[in-house]
């Protein structure tokens, strides 16, 4: 019987943050950014492993204790120079059976749920292709034209704000990855298969934190 694996890419900079210390590591609620993140993909009952793609000079992780975190923990130092490749390198490295499914998650979305993890998990688990978690654009899109002056107001109907977990088979994420590996995100990858993976009705709170004003706000709601 197939298991279900998380997977997270945690060996960029992050260097829209300003800060020197790689995003991850950033403090939020008492503990690092990637904590959160961890502590709720290493509590959820359905997943056997969650791999953590590091760089290989990579020096903080271990500076921290992730004891409190369980068994389920395991450390791959082979992150690449880009998400893609971390997450394809981390494929190889894990030696997943072909239909494993793997739930890749960013390390800087540190306010997902087990409701979340729970939803993806039962509306995927059956899926020829697999999908990721997303949630409908709301806010009016402008296209900036010249000296960030409005070019147009793009139609938002149907459009979705890409999330994660990107939920896949092994086997075919590491073929698309293999194959697309400049893509930025892992639905991406797949669809340059010609396969449409499945839209999972998320919300706002599960955003990935980019700037140092994010921080705050997943702070607030960590707190509840």
């Amino acid at each position: 019987m197939a298991e279900f694996h998380a997977l997270v890419p945690a060996a960029g900079s992050g260097s829209r943050m300003g800060s020197e210390l790689p995003k991850q590591y950033l403090p939020l609620a008492g503990h690092p950014l990637i904590y959160h993140a961890l502590a709720t993909l290493c509590a959820c009952p359905q997943l056997t492993t969650v791999f953590v793609v590091l760089s290989p000079q990579d020096e903080w992780f271990k500076g921290y204790d992730w004891s409190c975190l369980g068994d389920k923990l395991q450390l791959l130092y082979c992150g690449g120079a880009t998400r893609a490749e971390s997450v394809l390198n981390g494929l190889l490295m894990s030696e997943l059976e072909p239909d494993d499914w793997v739930l890749v998650h960013d390390a800087a979305r540190p306010c997902l749920t087990q409701a979340h993890l729970e939803k993806l998990i039962t509306e995927l688990r059956d899926d020829p292709v697999g999908g990721i978690l997303a949630a409908p654009v709301a806010d009016t899109l402008k296209r900036a034209g010249e000296s960030n002056r409005i070019a147009r107001t793009e139609d938002r109907n149907g459009l979705w704000g890409a999330q994660t977990p990107q939920m896949f088979r092994a086997g075919l994420l590491a073929q698309a990855l293999n194959s697309a590996i400049e893509v930025t995100d892992e639905a991406s990858a797949i669809e340059a298969l010609g396969l449409s993976p499945k839209l999972v009705a998320s919300d706002s709170t599960n955003f990935k934190v980019t700037y140092p004003q994010d921080l705050r706000l997943a702070e607030l709601l960590l707190n509840g």
